[in-house]
């Protein structure tokens, strides 16, 4: 089977340690824009939506954006996108009429007749979420200045869903919570973000469930407050989930370092020597040993390794690194087979 250095099939950010880096993954910023006059993309032939997409395609700049029609590519190809967060799970089983706009330094996006006709989305290392939203407003700028975008004097921008009509905005934050989960801690946190005005929704986004303890923080409406308002708001609710996370670790190991200890090397045991391995099963390991590095139980060198495992594993990468189409049994053994000889390397 042919395979490639696992770094070049892995988005940037994930490998890349940004501010608080220890807890928070990535930040994102998604705008969603719709052009005035034409129906929503789920109310919209597929020929009407090829109409769509070809008009937002002539906007975007092909220097700065690899434009690919979603028919074109393979299901495998979408699935790996949905995985790199490119693409959302409700847009890759239709493809139709629809696209994804992708920056050459992979840190941006456009989805093209997804829920709205425009979904802009930037993401940066760590809680960076300043870099993210530049990046976002300025490809939101170059678009508005050729496309006529709907918008409301009175509601602001139109939307498919209610909830993003407004600014239109919504500014996550991936956190990986091992402490919380741990120790059974995740219902208070939710109920403290949803206090808040947050939400916490699964690796995916919404309606997806938390894959090795990683989660997303985002705001719930984008109506009746600036995009300001809303970055604000997120950095607080982080900056709350990222210091209980650190408290329930800096316990863990004070209280019960033997227990953890046993924990990290027992899922890095596990890694270097099983056989056959589902992918939940592999991410919950890799997120064991990814929290005993982060506790210096575990060598820091490691660590860009575990997060680009933490994303080649799944299904569709594990996939396209192999350069195989495999059944689910297949792909459980040919995981456990690149973790070890990749943690062999090291």
């Amino acid at each position: 089977m042919a395979k490639k250095d696992i770094f070049e099939l892995v988005t940037p950010w994930m490998i890349q340690d940004g501010t608080e880096g220890d807890v928070v993954l990535s930040s994102r910023v998604r705008l969603a824009r719709n052009l005035e006059d034409r129906p929503f993309p789920w109310h919209a032939s597929p020929e009407v939506r090829k109409e769509i997409r070809a008009e937002i395609k002539k906007a975007i700049n092909p220097s700065e954006f690899d434009f690919i029609n979603l028919e074109d590519i393979s299901s495998l190809e979408r699935e790996k996108m949905m995985e790199s967060h490119v693409l959302s799970p409700q847009i890759i089983g239709d493809p139709v009429g629809r696209g994804v706009a992708i920056s050459k330094d992979r840190l941006s996006s456009i989805m093209v007749n997804e829920e709205d006709h425009l979904r802009i989305q930037s993401i940066a290392p760590g809680l960076d979420l300043s870099a993210a939203m530049k990046r976002a407003n300025a490809i939101d700028d170059q678009l508005e200045e050729i496309l006529n975008i709907a918008f409301d004097e009175r509601y602001g921008y139109l939307t498919a869903w209610p909830t993003n009509v407004g600014t239109g905005i919504r500014v996550s934050a991936m956190v990986h919570l091992p402490g919380l989960a741990l120790t059974n801690n995740m219902p208070k946190i939710l109920d403290s973000v949803n206090q808040l005005g947050m939400v916490v929704r699964g690796i995916y986004g919404e309606g997806t469930e938390a894959l090795g303890n990683l989660y997303q923080i985002s705001n719930q409406r984008s109506l009746g407050r600036s995009e300001d308002e809303f970055f604000k708001d997120l950095v607080t609710v982080a900056t709350h989930v990222i210091g209980e996370e650190r408290k329930i670790r800096e316990m863990l190991i004070e209280k019960n370092r033997t227990f953890l200890e046993d924990k990290v090397y027992r899922s890095l045991g596990t890694l270097k020597e099983a056989r056959i391995i589902s992918t939940n099963e592999a991410l919950a390991l890799l997120s064991d040993v990814r929290l005993g590095i982060d506790l210096g139980l575990i060598t820091n060198a490691l660590k860009p390794k575990i997060q680009a495992l933490m994303q080649i594993i799944r299904p569709a990468h594990l996939q396209k690194y192999l350069g195989s189409n495999l059944d689910p049994e297949m792909r459980d053994y040919y995981r456990a087979s690149v973790i070890r000889e990749e943690l062999a390397k090291e």
